[in-house]
């Protein structure tokens, strides 16, 4: 990829001559969809990002939400941070350290708001799972972010995992990263005052990673695997580690002004953005960056995306200190330049400047792109004719709703001895001790991401907008109430006017239900160009989520023997006017249909499950999205509790399989009392009770499905079956 004729007239015009070839190069990095967002930053307004917990939105590395008090009286004094990152080309080309540097890139963006990471998610997409080149990807993804995850002893808590025929050409990797820290802690990206010193600390700087940004900025060709083999980057975590600890070091001692991770462009991308902020300038000397590789030009130095490094701004009076912290944590330390009050990007490098632009044009004077766009339309109704036993055989042993533990036994994520809720179940729980009070009481973190392409290719705006809703209901489930939520939107090629179409329906959607919801949206990632040979993406609405409750424990998801079974929530049932569209039905088999209809009251309806969910009479709770009802009741059998369980029966097939979001199956003790919670909320259908034997038995009409724990858990481990 190339600097464009009418970019260059653009920097030619800002700049009165012809660029450098470092300008040429940095500017087309910069101003790469990767980098600018060229194509998605008019839609993303639509996104609400304010809150009285919101303490840093979008813009910086990652946003910080401060923690509301356990008592809820008020917010607390501890911060979470939020981030998202996706590394999706680089995981087609070399998936192992596409991913594994995806990982190191979003706790890199974590230790720049003076944060320590706490937990990791990480949302997965592929292409079917019977394709062996899909199943290949799948193996080195996840190998790749257990090894970086393990060997930094962050915990990898949650996610998803999602198999689609769109994704065979171009795989999603999108990993969230959520950490801790306080107001006395907190630095930001925003350089702060002229003569202060930028530093660069980790790994030297080599060839690895050239040209990354430009390379997630365009379509993936047929020989992508081995021709952009040199933008991807070499990841090492013993590196990262060593990087974690200095910077909590660094951040303690109060030796930083602001901060900034070499990710995406590299030291050129880090360093100009964040003197850009500032309003300032940056004057460099390339030569004093240490090197691993002899030789390096300008911009090489300026663009490699070699993996482990920081950049600093530290005051002169501090520069020997951090280089103490360095040497004592074996990483490589550069004082590399100046700070200035001229508002200049300067670079030079053999007695000859390589680069001088205005900052703010570097990072901000990408013109962006006016694209047409073209509204999809759901699909009509045409639904396959398939017997209600086979159906569930079929989608309960789907690898897209089948077990993930293939995936999430792979990662620690006890390390750090926060998880209360581990992965597996609709939220993670993590506990946050920091908050505790007199009574000994803290705040439970809940944690959920993921998306739904089946939805989405669909419907996108009202894909979106239940995937919202999904990741509130999975917070709920835990008794917790949503707090905040980042995003990455990922999409095919935007010049493609149905692709932009379908790109803006799920940005509208998921803006639409997140504010329904009060949740702000307070960072994200976007990623376009997903497309390949084999066509274009799903448009895929990444949500990462949190939520806050008193406390640690949460409701389990698995059956209770002694206990009642309700459904709460399913409109298809209860107007009796179940859609298809979207489902994993209809993945299995084929037809269409129209998306289901939402919850007229999807805030209210949230806040009610949280609350029903914390109480003692409650004594399981699971939400019914992916597989529909179906899926989750087979998920809640275990070999010591049963369900047997009686639908209305209208339309089998539909009530089993629709997906409508917004529904959770509650096991309770008083079943009265959850039916007057959701009195004028939503409707509570009675199923019917646990069961003492690992046995589920579903009355549906004249149709009866029966299975039992040990044939469900083997359904449901095809994928373990396949890569064990």
């Amino acid at each position: 990829m190339s600097l464009s004729d009418s970019d260059r007239e653009v920097v030619v015009d800002e700049l009165g001559r012809e660029p450098t070839p470092a300008e040429t190069a940095l500017f087309e990095n910069l101003w790469s969809e990767h980098c600018a967002y060229r194509s998605s930053r008019p839609l993303l307004s639509a996104f609400d990002s304010e809150s009285d917990q919101v303490v840093i939105g979008p813009g910086d590395d990652a946003a910080v939400v401060a923690l509301p008090e356990p008592s809820g009286d008020g917010n607390s004094e501890t911060y979470i941070t939020m981030g998202v990152e996706s590394h999706n080309h680089p995981s087609y080309v070399d998936p192992f350290d596409g991913a594994a540097t995806g990982v190191g890139g979003i706790v890199r963006d974590t230790l720049s708001m003076g944060a320590y990471p706490i937990a990791l998610l990480d949302s997965l997409y592929f292409g079917n799972f019977d394709r062996e080149h899909s199943r290949y990807l799948l193996d080195g993804v996840v190998e790749g972010i257990s090894h970086y995850g393990n060997c930094i002893g962050v915990p990898t808590v949650g996610g998803s995992v999602d198999f689609h025929e769109r994704y065979e050409g171009n795989p999603l990797v999108n990993v969230a990263c959520v950490g801790l820290t306080n107001e006395d802690r907190l630095i930001t990206a925003v350089a702060q005052e002229p003569g202060n010193k930028l530093v660069l600390l980790g790994n030297a700087t080599g060839r690895d990673g050239l040209g990354g940004a430009s390379f997630a900025s365009e379509d993936l060709s047929e020989d992508a695997e081995t021709e952009d083999r040199p933008a991807v980057q070499v990841g090492d975590p013993y590196s990262e580690k060593l990087l974690i600890e200095a910077n909590e070091k660094l951040v303690e001692d109060n030796l930083v002004e602001s901060a900034r991770d070499l990710g995406a462009a590299g030291l050129g991308g880090a360093s100009s953005e964040l003197v850009a902020k500032g309003g300032l300038g940056a004057d460099i000397d390339l030569e004093a960056v240490h090197q691993r590789e002899p030789n390096m030009n300008a911009l090489e130095i300026l663009l490699a995306e070699s993996q482990e490094r920081m950049c600093y701004e530290v005051t002169p009076e501090n520069v020997d200190r951090v280089a103490e912290v360095a040497e004592r944590f074996d990483l490589g330390c550069s004082v590399i330049g100046d700070v200035t009050d001229t508002g200049r990007y300067v670079c030079r490098f053999e007695d000859e400047v390589a680069v001088d632009a205005p900052a703010e044009f570097l990072g901000d004077g990408a013109p962006m792109n006016d694209l047409d766009h073209v509204e999809p339309q759901q699909p009509e109704r045409d639904l396959p004719d398939v017997a209600v036993e086979d159906a569930f055989e079929a989608v309960v042993g789907s690898p897209s709703t089948a077990s993930k533990r293939w995936v999430y036994r792979q990662y620690d994520h006890e390390v750090g001895v926060r998880t209360s809720v581990p992965p597996g179940d609709d939220a993670a729980v993590l506990a946050i001790r920091e908050t505790e009070g007199d009574d000994g009481v803290g705040t439970g973190l809940a944690l959920s991401s993921g998306a739904a392409p089946n939805w989405t290719e669909t419907a996108p705006y009202d894909g979106a907008r239940a995937v919202a809703l999904e990741n509130a209901t999975n917070i709920a489930a835990k008794g917790a109430t949503p707090l905040a939520a980042v995003d990455c939107l990922n999409g095919g090629n935007p010049e493609k006017p149905e692709v932009y179409g379908g790109f803006k329906g799920i940005v509208d959607g998921l803006a639409d239900m997140c504010s329904e919801l009060s949740v702000p949206v307070v960072g994200g990632n976007v990623s376009l160009y997903n497309d390949s040979p084999t066509g274009p993406i799903p448009p895929t609405p990444t949500l990462a989520m949190t939520g806050t409750k008193a406390g640690y424990d949460a409701p389990p998801l698995a059956a209770d023997a002694d206990a009642e079974v309700l459904l709460v929530g399913d409109r298809g049932i209860a107007e009796g006017t179940p859609r298809l569209g979207g489902s994993e039905y209809l993945a299995q088999f084929g037809g269409t249909d129209a998306f289901p209809d939402l919850p007229e009251r999807p805030a209210v309806l949230v806040e009610t499950l949280a609350d029903v969910s914390d109480r003692d009479s409650t004594t399981a709770v699971h939400d019914v999205s992916h597989g529909g009802l179906a899926v989750s009741l087979a998920e809640m059998v275990t070999e010591t509790a049963g369900l047997d369980v009686s639908l209305p029966g209208e339309a089998p097939l539909a009530e089993l399989f629709h997906e409508q979001p917004g529904r959770a199956i509650v096991a309770t003790t008083d079943p009265e009392a959850v039916e007057d919670a959701f009195d004028g909320i939503a409707p509570v259908e009675r199923l019917g009770t646990g069961t003492a034997g690992g046995e589920l038995t579903i009355d549906v009409g004249d149709e009866t499905v029966r299975s039992d724990a040990e044939t469900i858990a083997e359904r449901r481990d095809v994928i373990e079956r396949e890569l064990d």
